[in-house]
């Protein structure tokens, strides 16, 4: 074999052994839910339970300043309406900052509704919302966190679904400065989850379940106030191409139902500075 074709090979196996090495054992703590999350496969799957009592939740064991998290997540099936699952990051404190997903359940038949939000420093107000173009019960689908110092991508499947713009130019609050940790959950919202909150959970469909896998997070570990990164962390400088930026349009063109950049009732005094510069 030529030393160009043991290079590959062997390229390929370390890029095969650090997939498959993610593991919610080392990565992540169940914080909460008195046993309602559990870690299986040796590490390789975490589920998320609810029922009336309590739901359930876990966080990263580290602290990041800026990364690129991915996740596989399979959602409540059925009648998940009042359920909320989660997979978000945030920095700690009263004034925090926050970069979310959000999985909003509905009666069986209908869709879940994909809610996304940015904070700095406590204050959010930057919601968009999407249907998605599969059923996310069906099979595991991976959604993904991008925050470098100059923009936040979130995307479903490699598919870019928002773009949240570095805009610290024009007076626009950006998070950059906390460390956040990654946090998942599951949990009842009922009173404002499924239509406003006029359709309620029904416990008689409990205990609910959502599943995770494939954890994969590379970021700037912060610690003792430093933070530390790869020098080959292409996402620290990732910006959207012409053919991501293509994706995005089709997304938000198909499959918005939500955006606070359009919503003029909510902002009468006019919208939001960076919503001429955000996708």
């Amino acid at each position: 074999m030529s030393p160009f074709k043991i290079f590959l090979f062997t390229a390929f196996l370390v890029a095969a052994f650090s997939f498959s090495a993610a593991d919610f054992n080392s990565d992540v703590n169940v914080a909460w839910g008195n046993g309602r999350g559990k870690i299986l496969n040796n590490g390789q799957l975490l589920t998320l339970s609810l029922d009336k009592s309590s739901g359930s939740g876990f966080q990263s064991k580290t602290e990041y300043l800026f990364g690129k998290i991915d996740m596989q997540i399979k959602l409540v099936p059925g009648n998940s309406a009042g359920t909320v699952t989660t997979f978000y990051l945030k920095s700690e404190g009263s004034t925090w900052d926050e970069i979310d997903f959000e999985f909003l359940g509905n009666m069986s038949g209908d869709p879940y509704t994909l809610h996304t939000n940015v904070y700095t420093q406590g204050k959010g107000d930057k919601e968009q919302q999407f249907y998605l173009w599969f059923d996310p019960t069906a099979n595991f689908h991976t959604y993904s966190i991008l925050w470098n110092p100059q923009r936040i991508i979130l995307t479903v499947d490699d598919t870019p679904i928002r773009e949240f713009k570095n805009s610290e130019s024009i007076g626009v609050l950006f998070p950059k400065s906390k460390p956040m940790r990654m946090y998942a959950s599951l949990w009842n919202a009922d009173d404002w989850a499924t239509r406003g909150g006029l359709v309620k959970t029904d416990w008689s469909k409990a205990p609910f379940m959502a599943s995770y896998r494939n954890i994969k997070i590379d970021g700037c570990v912060h610690i003792n106030g430093r933070s530390s990164c790869s020098p080959s962390s292409s996402w620290y400088t990732q910006q959207m191409d012409a053919t991501s930026q293509a994706r995005l349009r089709w997304v938000q063109k198909n499959y918005m139902i939500y955006n606070y950049c359009t919503d003029r009732k909510r902002f009468p005094q006019g919208i939001p500075r960076e919503c001429a510069t955000s996708a």
